[in-house]
């Protein structure tokens, strides 16, 4: 497991990753050199991000040709603050689509939805995506941006 540097402890960096619900942000490489990058929901256990896709999902051939990948859960408004690093990924099937089913709960809060509904068709072949890190960073910028935070009164 990979030091976490930066702003916060490693107990506070995972209770951030474990309670924050914005995707996180993956880039990774082409087979052809270029950069690629996308959101992905994800859930944090035991150190790693777990992410589902579709097996037949470009990112998928992208990392089976390159594991590597640099990637960033920050919030969007600010102050900002978040967990950037980089490590690899590794493929593996979702038997049951056991991992999609606990995205959906965290991200939508159940599966009684048209996207569930979509997502969870016996004719689509779902993978989880296992980012391991090597390298973890965190920041907090709500100290030096306490005048930006949005209130309940307005901006």
């Amino acid at each position: 497991m990979p030091a976490w540097k930066g702003a916060w402890s490693e107990s506070a960096a995972t209770a951030y990753l474990r309670e924050s619900t914005v995707p996180i942000r993956l880039a990774c490489r082409t087979p052809s050199g270029g950069l690629w990058m996308l959101s992905l929901w994800y859930v944090y256990h035991d150190g790693e991000f777990l992410c589902a896709t579709g097996a037949d999902a470009d990112v998928v051939r992208y990392l089976e040709a390159d594991a590597g990948v640099a990637f960033e859960v920050s919030d969007n408004e600010p102050p900002y603050r978040g967990v950037r690093g980089s490590g690899t990924v590794s493929i593996e099937a979702d038997e049951g689509k056991t991992l999609l089913r606990e995205l959906l709960e965290r991200y939508l809060g159940g599966t009684d939805n048209s996207l569930a509904d979509r997502l969870l068709d016996d004719d689509r072949e779902e993978v989880a995506l296992r980012i391991t890190p090597e390298k973890l960073y965190t920041w907090d910028f709500t100290d030096r941006m306490a005048d930006a935070a949005q209130t309940d009164d307005g901006p």
